[in-house]
């Protein structure tokens, strides 16, 4: 039986994002991309401009026996702002709007779930949940981009910290 299912996350920057869950057990696969907007506009440069409707996203597949929905989007939750209206620290712009395009019902469940949650501890949270729209991959350079360029200035300054979160509230849930 096929325990895989997918899920796009739109948290910001997608090297950022997509360093996070390639680091989760029970994640099989990332693919940084964009979602929303068109085909005809759905590459770096164009989505760079915030006028093509796309977010900066990462399609996130798992395994459901090894890791849940639930703790997929703590997760999300936990290391980006999702208080921010189109930003992410310095990255400004609709292409970093926080969101979770959710391909089934249980998706958008646990995700109101958690917006409640975390709205019921004070926190004034902007993530819209929609259901899936077209995804288009990134650029090839795009892909696995922290893993392959630790040491560029963006990178080394942003994704340690995120990382270092992770490790810190959710050992648990890490690679072995």
């Amino acid at each position: 039986m096929n325990n895989t299912t997918t899920i796009l996350l739109g948290g910001g920057c997608f090297w950022c994002t997509e360093s996070v869950f390639c680091s989760l057990s029970g994640v099989v696969s990332v693919v940084s991309g964009y979602a929303g907007g068109t085909a005809e506009t759905a590459n770096y440069p164009a989505v760079c401009t915030g006028n093509t409707d796309h977010v900066e996203v990462v399609e996130v597949s798992y395994d459901e026996t090894i890791i849940s929905t639930h703790d997929i989007l703590s997760v999300f939750f936990a290391t980006h702002d999702p208080t921010t209206l189109n930003r992410q620290g310095n990255d400004i712009g609709t292409q970093y709007a926080s969101v979770i395009y959710y391909y089934n019902e249980a998706q958008a469940k646990t995700a109101e779930q958690l917006i409640t949650e975390l709205s019921d501890d004070g926190m004034n949270i902007v993530t819209r949940v929609q259901p899936a729209v077209s995804f288009y991959p990134a650029e090839a350079y795009h892909q696995n981009y922290y893993a392959n360029n630790p040491t560029q200035a963006y990178c080394a300054m942003v994704i340690p910290p995120k990382l270092a979160k992770l490790r810190a509230s959710y050992a648990h849930l890490l690679r072995s």
